[in-house]
C-alpha cells in the first residue's frame, strides 16, 4: 500500500514537472526532485530514468549529491521572486501581503545563495 502511495506521488510530481517544461512560470527541476525522491521509495528504475535524463538529470543529481544549485537557476529564481514582489506592490496588494511575500522570498533567496553552485 505504501509503495503505491509513493508511486502516485512520484507520478503526480513527474506530471507537474512535465507541465513545467512548457510553462515558463512553473519550474521543472523542483518537481522532478520530489518525483525522484518518491520514486526512490517505490520504483528505483523510474528514479534512475530521471537521473539519467540528459537535460534534467544533472541538476537533480547535483542537488541529491551535494545540495548544489546552478548559478543560472539561482539568478532566475531570485529575479522571479523579486519581480513577483514588485508586481504585488505595483498592483496595490495590501502592505501586509507584500511584506509577507517579501519576507518569505528573502528567506528562500538567502537559502539559495548559501547552496553550493552546481
Amino acid at each position: 500500500m505504501r509503495r503505491k502511495l509513493w508511486l502516485m506521488i512520484g507520478w503526480l510530481f513527474m506530471g507537474l514537472g512535465i507541465i513545467g517544461v512548457a510553462l515558463p512560470v512553473m519550474p521543472t527541476v523542483p518537481f522532478l526532485l520530489v518525483a525522484a525522491w518518491a520514486f526512490a521509495r517505490s520504483s528505483p528504475a523510474l528514479r534512475q530514468r530521471i537521473l539519467d535524463h540528459p537535460t534534467y538529470g544533472p541538476p537533480v543529481r547535483a542537488w541529491q549529491e551535494r545540495g548544489a544549485v546552478g548559478s543560472k537557476a539561482k539568478a532566475w529564481a531570485i529575479t522571479a521572486m523579486t519581480a513577483g514582489v514588485a508586481l504585488s506592490w505595483w498592483v496595490g496588494m495590501p502592505p501586509w501581503v507584500v511584506a509577507t511575500q517579501a519576507a518569505i522570498c528573502a528567506c528562500v533567496a538567502i537559502f539559495l545563495l548559501t547552496r553550493p553552485c552546481a
